[in-house]
């Protein structure tokens, strides 16, 4: 019966035993049916999973013991409901048909606990265009069920240097949802050459999420990806959104006992999490040897920071006996070159209690005409009303000392809106929590 299925479900894969004359009474087993069996596979299941392997889709070898075991765990119905779907799913680009096999259960379980009997798309990517594009690029194409990965890293001829830094990668959103890289590579590669493209997919549906990201080979191809391609119309009435994207490594962490210093920060934080490369602090204004009850932990990239995110926030792990609360730091951006270029306001910061905006004023008004000074703790903001007077006060006047204490000066950033509305996000959140 299953070989007539095979037949009927119109497969082009042909069998091994038909091969041999019809003898219905028989199925044949390669040698590692009795392995299945004895791995604890129902006898049903074992029979799929071995008829699988004789289409050559996937070959025993290439499952790991997470994959029977994951299977082990699912009722008759739902291990050949989750064999029959990877047994229909495309894997001309699967590197690791063990892992995607895995992901196909997860997908299966999460549809189950919707209870919604949510359909499989049928329209995926066009493969004749993919193939093409890989063909002409060079690139690879690694598909897993939660995103496909295009190049990472690509082919020599275009680069054979080390995986681009930060400011190299873009996040590209309001991507239609039917949408894949025959489409997205070949808009985007008119920036520069690409490093990797990663596509973000739904297994529900089938379908992309919406977003990818694009990391180039140069800051200067992912900038030129920016220009060319944000609100870029890439359909009728669909507009993408692309920006550089902050690749976060760095955490902010509250309920920090005041009297611990950097050393005793990096010490405890090194116990429990993997990859910290530095602690940021800060003091409180009138006592230098307190801190002021929280830091920044910085990671050396973002999954470290991602790991070490979910290890404080398990609850399981202690902090000088406390629990920690953790967040993501606001990622620092930098300001548009050509908006910094035009500021005239300096921030002034490791001020001594004692110093007063008088003091200020007097001294900086030296170097020209100031709008107004604004001192807050240990900090001040210094307007001139001339950018080429506030950059001369700059240079002359970081690491003086005024009342005792050495100033640092810097140029003023311009208000963040995103900042500000990501604030007033959290807000909310925490007052709806």
């Amino acid at each position: 019966h299953n070989k007539m299925a095979n037949q009927v479900n119109g497969n082009a894969v042909q069998l091994k035993e038909e091969e041999e004359p019809m003898d219905t009474s028989s199925v044949t087993h390669t040698e590692h049916y009795k392995t299945l069996i004895e791995a604890g596979l129902p006898q049903k299941v074992a029979e799929r999973l071995d008829e699988i392997f004789q289409t050559g889709l996937v070959a025993y070898v290439d499952l790991d013991e997470r994959a029977i075991d994951a299977l082990r765990e699912f009722n008759e119905e739902g291990a050949l409901s989750v064999l029959q779907q990877f047994k229909e799913s495309d894997l001309s680009h699967v590197q690791n048909k063990s892992a995607f096999l895995c992901g196909v259960m997860k997908t299966y379980r999460q549809r189950e606990k919707q209870g919604s009997k949510v359909q499989e798309s049928t329209k995926g990517p066009d493969e004749a265009k993919i193939k093409a594009l890989l063909e002409r690029t060079g690139y690879t194409l690694d598909v897993t069920t939660g995103q496909r990965k295009y190049g990472g890293p690509p082919p020599d001829t275009v680069y054979s240097g080390v995986q681009p830094g930060i400011g190299t990668e873009v996040f590209v959103g309001k991507i239609p949802r039917d949408l894949y890289e025959d489409e997205l590579v070949p808009l985007f590669e008119k920036a520069g050459p690409i490093w990797d493209l990663r596509l973000m997919m739904d297994p529900l549906s089938g379908q992309n999420r919406g977003y990818a990201f694009i990391t180039f080979c140069s800051k200067d191809a992912a900038q030129e990806a920016v220009k060319l391609c944000d609100n870029y119309e890439i359909r009728p009435g669909k507009h993408l959104g692309v920006c550089i994207s902050v690749a976060n490594n760095r955490l902010f962490v509250g309920s920090i006992p005041k009297n611990k210093t950097k050393e005793n920060i990096l010490e405890e934080f090194n116990k429990v999490t993997e990859g910290l490369v530095d602690v940021i602090l800060y003091h409180q204004p009138d006592d230098k040897k307190k801190n002021r009850g929280f830091c920044f932990l910085e990671y050396e990239d973002h999954k470290s920071a991602a790991q070490a995110r979910r290890r404080l926030m398990s609850g399981k792990v202690k902090v000088w006996g406390n629990v920690v609360t953790v967040e993501w730091a606001d990622p620092v951006e930098e300001p548009d070159p050509e908006v910094m270029a035009k500021v005239k306001v300096l921030f002034v910061r490791n001020l001594a209690t004692t110093v007063t905006e008088e003091i200020l004023e007097k001294s900086f008004s030296e170097f020209g005409k100031l709008e107004r000074v604004k001192k807050l703790k240990d900090y001040a903001f210094v307007h001139f009303e001339d950018r080429g007077a506030a950059v001369k006060a700059m240079n002359e006047m970081n690491g003086k000392e005024i009342e005792g204490e050495e100033i640092e000066i810097v140029l003023a950033k311009p208000p963040d809106k995103k900042r500000k509305e990501r604030q007033a996000a959290r807000q909310a959140s925490r007052s709806t929590a």
